[in-house]
């Protein structure tokens, strides 16, 4: 699947720039996330877990609007920053596989995070979602340390036009592949928020992970 470059605003306002709605990027995501889920799992501890004290306070409500985070216009990202569990890493954009799954990051380069261009990029109204690997047959991956997140961490994505969007934590979770709430994680709020997936939950060398770790995150500045 070939990536739109960015473009400046006048291009953009003209050309509207079409994206996936939010029910069938659930849908690839919730497919393609298999290749990220199924993890070597090789790990003697595992990857850890969300906390209760890190879940969303209210299931089902989205983040809240937070003044003066404005959204903004679009531009690839191509850097992950979260310096609560030491991620510093590049950005690659992912689309779907001929299969119509999202093509997870190559596992043989295990510091790669994904933005799944089928979305809107992290700053502009809507959800962005960002996905990487958990582990691979070396160890731990980039997204290794997601589950133990907290809220109000932050999440620093660089984007291509040199801006830095600043997102903060409200939730973490862990939602099992076969009851995973599509609307909830991927509908956007009407305003500018940020995904970021990995596999978790159980793990057997048969079925590889039997979940995901969600984080939720909302901008709320700029730099």
């Amino acid at each position: 699947m070939s990536v739109r470059e960015p473009a400046g605003a006048e291009e953009e306002s003209r050309q509207p720039r079409k994206r996936a709605p939010w029910g069938a990027i659930a849908l690839v995501l919730l497919t393609g996330l298999a290749l990220v889920r199924n993890g070597s799992g090789e790990s003697v501890v595992g990857p850890p877990q969300p906390a209760t004290a890190a879940a969303p306070n209210t299931k089902g409500t989205p983040g809240l609007s937070v003044p003066g985070a404005s959204a903004l216009p679009y531009a690839a990202p191509d850097r992950v920053r979260i310096p609560g569990i030491q991620v510093d890493a590049p950005v690659a954009p992912v689309g779907t596989d001929p299969d119509g799954w999202v093509a997870a990051p190559p596992p043989e380069n295990p510091n790669l995070a994904g933005w799944f261009s089928g979305a809107v990029t992290p700053g502009e109204k809507g959800t962005a979602v960002v996905v990487g690997h958990v582990d691979n047959s070396a160890g731990p991956a980039v997204f290794y340390g997601l589950g133990a997140l907290k809220k109000g961490s932050r999440i620093e994505i660089h984007r291509q036009d040199d801006r830095t969007a600043v997102f903060e934590t409200y939730g973490v979770e862990v939602f099992e592949k076969a009851d995973f709430p599509g609307d909830r994680v991927y509908g956007s709020t009407g305003t500018p928020e940020l995904r970021v997936i990995t596999c978790g939950g159980g793990y057997t060398k048969q079925n590889g992970y039997d979940g995901n770790v969600v984080v939720f995150a909302r901008l709320v500045g700029v730099r």
